[in-house]
């Protein structure tokens, strides 16, 4: 599989039986996969389905699918209540036959409370379960559709990250041309402050060239510079891989300022620190970069 980022966006519309839905999937960054689902009333059983489909297709981000659903308004059954009609005609019996009141019209028993009864239409288990499975696969398609959403962002992010870690690269040679110069830097520096403080009495050359020696050992960047060219070739190859890299290069970004840090703090020259510093700020700007990286 390509590079895969981390953000993205899909919906999904559908239909079934008196039902109408869409399903929205969102993703945005997370060092690992949490999965949320929101769904109406009644369909819980498809937050299994919604966790599922994203575990399968991810390793890592933040991932909300929502489902919002409408049922088609129905005309229920509509029954006359019969006794209660009863009931009324009971109570205003004898004012009508004290002439106190006028018999009373079907429409205005009609409208009495309790008269009308209106009995909401059963959804029956066969009809409900092939709406689900409607369902199901409209959240299928929207997860299916994320993930391509995804992998558009990881196609737009791999000349970036590729640019930065070349620039790396650039900054890495440099500082090895120009740690080349630190022993020769180093001996000059010692010497003339020694003389400043020694003179040329007996000794001081062999002195000055012993503990110039010294000094150069440990502002040697040798190391540092072999390593950085290690995580440069450890890069590449996280970048091509199929397989999910992001944490691996989060952990590498880390190995990368490690040694720059180091270079820096071991430099004895200008334009080596200068150096060190482009090379930091490149390296945290990778490291962001990273950061939207499955």
């Amino acid at each position: 599989m390509a590079l895969s980022g981390m953000t993205g966006f899909a919906r999904v519309e559908g239909s079934a039986g008196a039902w109408t839905w869409a399903v929205e999937a969102r993703s945005v960054n997370g060092r690992n996969l949490e999965a949320r689902f929101r769904g109406p009333p009644g369909f819980d059983s498809l937050e299994r389905v919604a966790r599922d489909g994203a575990q399968g297709l991810f390793q890592r981000g933040q991932i909300t699918i929502g489902l919002q659903a409408k049922r088609a308004e129905s005309v229920g059954q509509v029954r006359v209540n019969l006794d209660q009609i009863e009931r009324y005609l009971g109570l205003v019996a004898p004012l009508i036959a004290a002439g106190r009141a006028q018999p009373p019209s079907a429409d205005g028993l009609l409208a009495l409370r309790g008269v009308l009864e209106v009995t909401e239409e059963v959804e029956e288990a066969e009809v409900k379960a092939a709406v689900e499975l409607a369902m199901t696969a409209s959240i299928t398609g929207a997860l299916t559709a994320l993930q391509a959403s995804r992998l558009d962002e990881g196609a737009a992010l791999a000349p970036v990250l590729g640019g930065l870690v070349d620039r790396v690269e650039m900054l890495v040679m440099t500082a090895e041309g120009q740690a080349a110069g630190q022993p020769a830097a180093i001996k000059d520096r010692f010497t003339k402050r020694m003389t400043e403080l020694a003179g040329d009495g007996a000794g001081i050359a062999e002195r000055i060239v012993t503990e110039a020696a010294a000094m150069a050992v440990k502002a040697d960047v040798r190391e540092e510079l072999d390593r950085l060219v290690s995580h440069i070739q450890a890069a590449r190859t996280l970048l091509s891989s199929d397989a999910s890299s992001g944490r691996r290069l989060d952990f590498l970004m880390q190995e990368f300022m490690r040694e720059a840090n180091t270079l820096c703090s071991k430099s004895a020259l200008t334009g080596l620190t200068a150096t060190g510093l482009d090379l930091k700020a490149t390296i945290e700007q990778l490291r962001e970069q990273v950061q939207n990286v499955e």
